[in-house]
């Protein structure tokens, strides 16, 4: 039956006693599904959020959690459509507003509003609930693909992709919470392979469609993003009827239990870092005011955001579990390994394109990564339900992850297409298994009532990790590309004027004046292949962080008390 465990438990003033029988009463009158009494949720107080209670879900019959289970992996397969469609098609939408630049902000833009939503909908669905997280996602996800579909200029664009950005950041980071809410431990990597599962399906349909609705329709790639509107509205109608699960109890107000001021902080410093990143080197010089005083002030940002989150006493991330070595270490895996990912993710398809692969043959290049994610995080939960274990098992997902990098390193001008296929199916196959073991055993080393808050540090860790991980790339490549040219023309005539040109459209490539084009290209691969050696590195550290992790039991009830 329900407990209440935690600060509520512990209070023995009258009034506060009533107060706690009218949250218990409430939650006993809330169940997960109508119309069953028995599958009623029962509580317990999350240990560390004062005047809260948490809903522990008890057993579903196997056809509603299907119901459930689908509605929420419908959202999580249009995610990954659109993270693959936007992979192969920044080049020609890049090209058709003729501007190189605007590349490393398409993916940042959605990135940054991604970063920024993930850990805040932790803490709000923990207080609002997750059907009404998971509406408010389809909505803001279909409004900015739309944004985008009619985008007439790049700053639409851009904003559109904000706008996608949020919404995307929820469907998968609430999708997770939901798994936690509805599986125990020991079935927790399933229910999170089977997720995956999902989103390496929509990974693979994303890079194949937007190939071809690019090369072989009229809209190009701008039905690419009007096509996934209305699904996701669709989505959202299901979700309203079928995802019923409670939110936290508390006597306090909504707006009450809500972080403004962490929310706000975290903002800042990631809008403040990213566009410093992406500004220096790449539309100002590095010695600009602009992008000096944008890093300097989110590094202010992020320490008054650590610092306040000390104190708060509903925190979007409680610093405190970060003291937590596995916790740490398993944010820090996430980081790392996620800035590999979509520095692969961005920068090999490029490169493929600059060698003139069309974008459907790179969308069919890229479909091996999705295809690695959904065996390795599969198969990782099956193995981790077996054996109950995932140290060893992080372990060898670093391993096979840099191994990919380390082939990465013999691309140049004339590498084979298959060679490229394998480097992203191990880059997937580590990465996914990466994120189901550390995910787990985030969710393994704190309190059931924390299991969101938590799941949001690691969202956030991937979030700041994938934008940087474009962004840096960005740097590198945007830097030794303009070096490269100069030093190779910088005594031609016009070399500014082409230079600029060849820095700001791929296609112009095919229109350069006579004895430029060896030197071009050779420019590029070297810029290419400072970014792959950026992400030798960055694999090694994540190696080192997974190695780092402590085992904790995975238990096999919701109530984590037997295994």
């Amino acid at each position: 039956m329900a407990q209440l465990k935690g600060a509520n438990s512990s209070l023995s003033s009258p009034q506060s006693n009533a107060d706690l029988e009218r949250n218990r009463a409430a939650n006993e009158r809330t169940p997960l599904i109508q119309p069953n009494g028995h599958e009623n949720g029962s509580t317990a107080g999350s240990g560390t959020q004062e005047d809260e209670t948490t809903v522990i879900n008890q057993k579903l019959p196997f056809r509603k959690l299907v119901i459930i289970s689908l509605t929420v992996c419908m959202g999580v397969f249009l995610g990954a459509i659109d993270s693959t469609i936007i992979a192969t098609l920044t080049a020609p939408i890049s090209n058709d507003f003729h501007s190189l630049r605007l590349l490393s902000w398409l993916a940042s833009a959605y990135l940054i509003s991604n970063a920024v939503c993930q850990p805040i909908s932790g803490r709000l669905t923990d207080i609002f609930g997750r059907g009404p997280g998971l509406i408010f996602s389809h909505v803001f996800f279909s409004a900015g693909n739309l944004i985008c579909g009619f985008a007439a200029n790049e700053y639409q664009m851009i904003v559109g992709r904000v706008v996608a950005g949020i919404g995307g950041g929820g469907l998968m980071s609430i999708a997770t919470f939901v798994a936690s809410d509805l599986a125990p431990l020991r079935k927790r990597g399933v229910a999170q392979g089977i997720l995956n599962l999902f989103f390496g399906s929509g990974a693979i349909l994303g890079g194949v469609i937007g190939g071809l609705f690019n090369d072989h329709t009229q809209l190009g790639w701008r039905l690419a993003f009007l096509i996934q509107a209305p699904p996701s509205l669709l989505a959202a109608v299901a979700v309203y009827f079928f995802v019923r699960i409670p939110p936290k109890q508390s006597s306090k107000s909504y707006l009450a239990r809500i972080d403004f001021l962490g929310a706000l902080l975290i903002a800042s410093f990631l809008v403040l870092l990213l566009m410093g990143l992406n500004t220096g080197g790449n539309i100002l010089p590095w010695t600009h005011p602009l992008p000096l005083a944008a890093i300097a002030s989110s590094i202010v940002a992020f320490a008054l955001f650590s610092w306040w989150e000390s104190k708060a006493v509903q925190p979007i991330i409680p610093v405190r579990l970060l003291v937590d070595r596995t916790v740490l270490s398993a944010c820090l895996s996430n980081f790392f390994c996620t800035m590999v990912q979509f520095s692969i993710m961005f920068y090999v398809p490029l490169y493929l394109q600059v060698r003139g692969f069309t974008a459907t043959r790179v969308g069919l290049i890229i479909l091996f990564a999705p295809l690695g994610s959904a065996i390795s995080s599969f198969g990782a939960g099956i193995i981790m339900n077996k054996t109950g274990r995932y140290v060893a098992l992080g372990i060898a997902s670093g391993f096979v992850m840099l191994a990919g990098v380390i082939i990465l390193q013999l691309h140049n001008q004339t590498t084979p297409s298959w060679l490229t296929a394998l480097l992203f199916f191990l880059s997937g196959l580590g990465y996914a298994s990466m994120l189901t073991t550390t995910l787990l055993a985030c969710i393994a080393a704190v309190e059931h009532g924390q299991q969101a808050v938590i799941t949001s540090a690691t969202y956030l860790a991937r979030s700041v990790g994938s934008a940087l991980g474009v962004t840096i790339s960005s740097a590198v490549y945007q830097n030794v590309l303009n070096a490269k040219l100069w030093e190779k023309f910088i005594n031609y005539p016009g070399a500014a004027e082409e230079i600029a040109r060849i820095r700001n459209d791929m296609s112009e490539l095919q229109h350069l004046p006579e004895g430029w084009y060896e030197g071009a290209i050779q420019s590029f691969m070297e810029a290419f292949h400072a970014v792959f050696m950026t992400m030798l590195a960055m694999s090694i550290i994540a190696l080192v962080y997974i190695s780092l992790m402590k085992q904790h039991t995975l238990h096999s009830t919701m109530e984590r008390d037997r295994r």
